[in-house]
């Protein structure tokens, strides 16, 4: 058995890793954090079934285990990744804190100074569809933001068949709980109900950087607009992705392309033609559905692109990490 620790466990995105790594065949919940619930059990914090007690993060017994799961707050987790890997442990950082690998770029997209830039040359982006043969020996993941997820998979394919031409345009739409557990005015409930709004639009937002970085390693981009805005559901991300191609790109050399790309992957579905990428295709899943249009009168295609943003975004990604990681079947506990 996987003897796992869970930081972080009273978060949308730590209850979604309890839930996730509770009914896993090869893990066992070692221990579970909180800073706000300490020494009561995970079901006073959260209505659910999980009798798990809560230790302060301090406490935790690093050395019971073998991997560590960070659901913690970017700035947070960089120190206590550090204290994982002193005692021997795996981790798996679900902040942004080991995403990007130069610590000059961390500190002007987070506002930062990094606390373990040692560390940086170490981890690896944990999207396993790009980089699942470094995945497996790493000791450091990075798990990949949720808005990134959808957009690098999204264009992968493209980027690197050298098909696009021109700046690519991403307007993405993500449900509340992507904005974390801590109350805020713009997730209030009235605020958010029977609205729509864009936020940090344009080259603004902090997720970018991410998709760039990933998107440039893969091939040549010539930037990316990106217009995230906040929907008035609970989960979900779906990105709208508008690509120039360049010439000789028809819907069956497009259509091909990602077949070909995604083939062997269990968690990337290529809807046929006609069909949309919808919330619903993927939400309460790990997978990410994606649906093509081209559209040949001005030699473009939109790319949609649907992920539950807790778990292909979050959680259920970061048990398909640990999963390379440790030889396991890769789509154990997430089917």
């Amino acid at each position: 058995m996987i003897r796992v620790g869970i930081f972080g466990a009273t978060g949308y995105t730590g209850i979604e890793l309890v839930k996730i790594l509770a009914r896993h065949p090869q893990v066992h919940i070692a221990f579970a954090t909180s800073d706000s619930y300490v020494g009561k059990k995970l079901s006073d914090a959260f209505p659910c079934p999980y009798d798990i007690p809560l230790v302060a993060h301090d406490a935790a017994p690093l050395d019971t285990i073998d991997v560590a799961f960070l659901a913690l707050p970017h700035g947070a987790s960089a120190d206590f990744a550090k204290r994982a890997r002193d005692a021997g442990a795996r981790v798996i950082d679900l902040s942004a804190d080991f995403r990007l690998r130069d610590a000059g770029a961390y500190k002007k997209w987070y506002g930062l100074d990094h606390h373990a830039p040692d560390l940086l040359p170490q981890a690896v982006y944990g999207l396993p569809e790009i980089h699942r043969a470094k995945i497996k020996p790493a000791q450091l993941i990075a798990n990949p933001g949720c808005y990134p997820t959808s957009v690098i998979l999204g264009l992968a394919p493209i980027v690197r068949a050298g098909a696009s031409d021109g700046a690519i345009i991403v307007d993405a739409k993500s449900g509340v709980s992507g904005a974390g557990r801590k109350p805020s005015l713009t997730v209030h409930f009235v605020e958010v109900n029977e609205n729509l709004s864009p936020y940090n639009i344009g080259r603004a937002h902090r997720h970018l950087s991410e998709m760039e970085q990933e998107l440039t390693a893969l091939g040549e981009t010539r930037g990316i607009i990106f217009s995230p805005h906040l929907l008035p559901v609970s989960r979900g991300i779906l990105s709208t992705m508008y690509v120039r191609l360049k010439d000789g790109w028809n819907e069956q050399a497009l259509r091909d392309l990602y077949v070909e790309a995604y083939r062997a992957e269990p968690f990337v579905r290529i809807l046929p033609g006609g069909q949309v990428a919808t919330l619903a295709h993927s939400n309460y899943t790990n997978y990410c559905t994606i649906s093509l249009h081209p559209v040949a009168e001005v030699g473009q295609a939109i790319i949609c692109a649907s992920i539950d943003n807790l778990i292909k975004g979050a959680a259920g990604q970061a048990v398909q990490n640990m999963n390379v990681m440790f030889g396991l079947e890769e789509t154990a506990g997430l089917l």
